[in-house]
């Protein structure tokens, strides 16, 4: 009997744990459901791991099940059943009723359950009241609170809006579960770590070994670069060692035998002297006394030619000095008056040279029969038309008579030369970084000089360097590292190039002197209003040719001379032409504009209006929406290609005499609403050739047929679809056009309806260009 009430008093107590885990579970579960959209941090996966573990925590002896000794007697019973405050149970048992037990004034029946307080169940068991309170999982998070009716902390990180949820700390608990997975996952961690680091090692490693692998291979490209370089080197220099060997001998050969043939005219004048003194020691003695007369009168006769050469060597030498004297004169004169000087050198030196050669004829003509040995009664007069000793050139350079070309020669300076008759000295394509004072000093005659593509800096310059070229005309500097124009350049330049430099600056100064220049080329600098004074140009009376491309204007610069012929401005930034812009520009005949920012509304109406010789206008890759109106009266070519074109006005071309000539309209938005009946009114008797391609233009356009000048016309690329009768030509008309190329092709013409007589006035039917065609939309 006792067996069995204790079997059933187990089942039952297993029975309540079970039920009351459930509704912990469930409790929770339904307090997370509604924290969750409150925001409450949720409790982790480890938590929810340690949840249902349910390892209960208590501050006394973990809670033992119920021990059977083989009589079947319960000597402990689940020493866990304590009350709240951590102590046993003050419930009493009912005296006089047996098994049955007392608690809060209530009489509880043997192996009755109740919770008198949350998470707290008690039993009634044998008059004995025993409680156990309700386990709680282990949390980690750093701040949990317990909700209203709950036994159990959860995770959170707000602060509680309910005063009474209350914060509980987590208290740590030694779980051997726990702390061993932490362990596992600590250690595989690590191990990853390692393992990471081990890679990163290995690759940084590889990396290391590449980057020295390719170092390496660099150094020996760089290595067998340098031999090469050397071997070159050396292979070059040998050439020119003994192209200087073979000269130097050469020249020796030439002196010496030079020195031989002096030898040996002067042995045989000795011999014949002798001979001519032998024959007269063979006369008689009669005539002893005149010889002996004859002689004292040569003797005489020679102290005197001596006496007379050295008075004319002294002569000589005063002229030189007054001819210096007058040339320093001249000198400073020609930095005042360059043309009247020039004339009176010349004359000056022919005079000298007419002189020169009436005194040796004269001292030839003197001495000729007076003595045998001229060589030794003075030097021998030097002679101009001989030439000078040449050097060595470096390998690459050529020579002619009055050139020499050394382009790309790899020269790092400016060779010494001399040479009175060299005329043009090409210095391009080399690595030249200075200009020095004697730069210049052998070769005073040049014309031309071209310096382009080096690396001659401003600084580098010296003041002086042009100052002895006083017939240097042409001066090429392009492509160098020039900041300002080099100064005291020579006032007889007629042409001055330093396009694509740095050029940053343009004073009033800077082309004092220099009148006579007519081609000046600027392309490719850093100038713009900003740094171009207004009155740099008024020292250029002759100026007609300016290239002013590629720089950074915004409008066309001020103070151009009224000389000028030819105005080059394409790929700067103007956005604007005033009125008194080109005012002074009377001679102008050529213009480009193209690619900058202009449109026709920042073009002044009476931009153009003195401009009665401009005949060549190219404002094409701008943003011109409409043809300009106003534009010269006598212009023959107009070039507009690639602008924002949709419209041609009326009349626009009609004030123009003779009349318009070539027009470019291509790469436009021209259609067919934008081209009036009038719009080449003016142009009929003209016109010769006439681009319209690449627009989108859905007819002929009207007019066409009337122009009877025309040559070549562009419609391709359209989106015309017919040729209708007399679109371009008119029939049985005796001044029709002679069109000798016609352009329709990439439209949607079908070429099938085409008028047998729409093409009557083209000369020859292959120069009509219909195929391919696109297809109809």
């Amino acid at each position: 009997m006792n067996v069995n009430i204790f079997v059933l008093f187990f089942l039952i107590l297993n029975l309540c744990v079970i039920l009351g885990k459930r509704d912990i579970k469930a409790t929770n579960r339904g307090q997370r459901r509604r924290l969750h959209p409150q925001g409450q941090q949720y409790v982790g996966f480890v938590n929810r791991n340690l949840a249902r573990q349910s390892k209960p925590r208590h501050l006394h002896p973990p809670a033992k099940a119920p021990n059977i000794n083989a009589d079947e007697s319960m000597i402990t019973f689940l020493d866990s059943y304590i009350g709240v405050d951590e102590t046993e149970s003050n419930y009493n048992v009912l005296p006089g009723i047996r098994g049955h037990c007392k608690a809060n004034g209530m009489i509880m029946y043997d192996k009755a359950v109740w919770s008198p307080k949350p998470c707290l169940t008690c039993l009634c068991s044998s008059g004995k009241v025993v409680c156990d309170e309700m386990s709680c999982p282990i949390l980690k998070c750093g701040r949990t609170i317990i909700p209203t009716g709950e036994c159990c902390p959860i995770c959170t990180s707000f602060e509680p809006n309910d005063p009474g949820e209350t914060y509980h700390p987590v208290i740590p608990s030694n779980q051997d579960e726990y702390l061993e997975r932490e362990k596992q996952l600590r250690r595989g961690k690590e191990e990853l770590e390692e393992e990471l680091s081990r890679k990163g090692e290995q690759q940084k490693r590889e990396s290391e070994e590449e980057k020295h692998n390719e170092e390496e291979k660099q150094r020996e490209l760089e290595e067998s670069y340098h031999r090469e370089e050397t071997l070159r080197q050396m292979e070059e220099e040998e050439p020119q060692k003994v192209l200087a060997e073979e000269q130097k001998n050469l020249r020796e050969e030439i002196q010496g035998s030079k020195v031989k043939e002096e030898k040996q005219q002067l042995e045989k004048e000795i011999r014949n002297h002798s001979k001519t003194i032998e024959e007269e020691e063979e006369q008689d003695d009669e005539y002893d006394e005149y010889a002996g007369y004859n002689n004292r009168n040569e003797n005489e006769e020679e102290q005197q030619v001596k006496e007379q050469e050295e008075g004319k060597e002294e002569e000589e030498e005063e002229e030189q000095q007054q001819v210096e004297e007058q040339e320093e004169k001249e000198e400073e004169k020609e930095e005042k008056e360059v043309e009247e000087e020039e004339v009176e050198e010349d004359d000056e030196q022919e005079e000298v040279q007419k002189e020169g050669s009436e005194e040796e004829e004269d001292d030839n003509a003197e001495y000729s029969g007076l003595s045998l040995f001229p060589s030794i009664l003075g030097p021998t007069p030097y002679h101009p038309d001989e030439e000078p000793p040449r050097f060595s050139l470096p390998i690459g350079c050529d020579i002619t008579d009055i050139a020499i070309n050394c382009y790309n020669a790899k020269l790092t300076q400016i060779p010494p030369l001399s040479d009175l008759g060299l005329r043009n000295l090409y210095l391009a394509g080399n690595s030249i970084t200075t200009i020095p004072a004697g730069a210049f000093n052998g070769i005073p005659n040049l014309k031309l000089i071209d310096l382009s593509r080096n690396k001659i800096r401003f600084l580098s310059i010296d003041r002086a360097a042009f100052k002895r070229l006083k017939k240097l005309e042409r001066l090429y500097m392009d492509q160098n590292l020039l900041i300002q124009i080099p100064p005291q350049l020579p006032r007889t330049l007629v042409e001055l190039k330093i396009n694509d430099n740095l050029l940053q600056r343009l004073d009033e100064e800077t082309f004092q002197g220099l009148g006579k220049i007519v081609n000046l080329e600027l392309e490719g600098n850093k100038l713009s209003e900003n740094n171009v004074q207004p009155l740099v140009f008024r020292p250029l009376k002759r100026l007609a040719y300016l290239r002013l491309g590629k720089n950074k204007f915004r409008t066309i610069p001020q103070g151009l001379p009224p000389s000028i012929e030819e105005l080059y401005l394409e790929q700067n930034e103007i956005e604007e032409i005033s009125e008194v812009s080109l005012n002074k520009t009377t001679n102008l005949n050529v213009m480009v504009l193209r690619n900058n920012k202009l449109d026709e509304t920042r073009i002044s109406q009476f931009a153009w209006i003195k401009l009665e010789n401009l005949e060549y206008l190219d404002l094409s890759h701008n943003k011109i929406i409409h043809v300009p109106s106003h534009l010269p009266k006598g212009l023959l070519y107009l070039i507009l290609v690639h602008n924002q074109i949709e419209r041609i006005p009326g009349f626009v071309f009609a004030h123009m005499k003779p009349g318009l000539e070539i027009l470019y309209l291509s790469f436009n938005k021209l259609t067919s609403n934008g081209i009036d009946p009038v719009s080449f009114f003016g142009t009929y008797k003209s016109m010769r050739e006439l681009f319209l391609d690449h627009n989108m233009l859905k007819k002929i356009p009207v007019g066409i047929a009337e122009m009877k000048a025309l040559h070549f016309l562009r419609l391709n690329d359209n989106l015309i679809r017919s040729v209708p009768l007399e679109s371009i030509c008119i029939a049985n008309d005796q001044d029709d056009s002679n069109i000798r190329t016609l352009h329709l092709e990439n439209n949607y013409i079908n070429t099938r309806r085409i008028p047998p007589t729409a093409f009557c006035c083209v000369e020859l039917y292959s120069s009509i260009i219909l195929t391919p065609q696109k297809v109809k939309k």
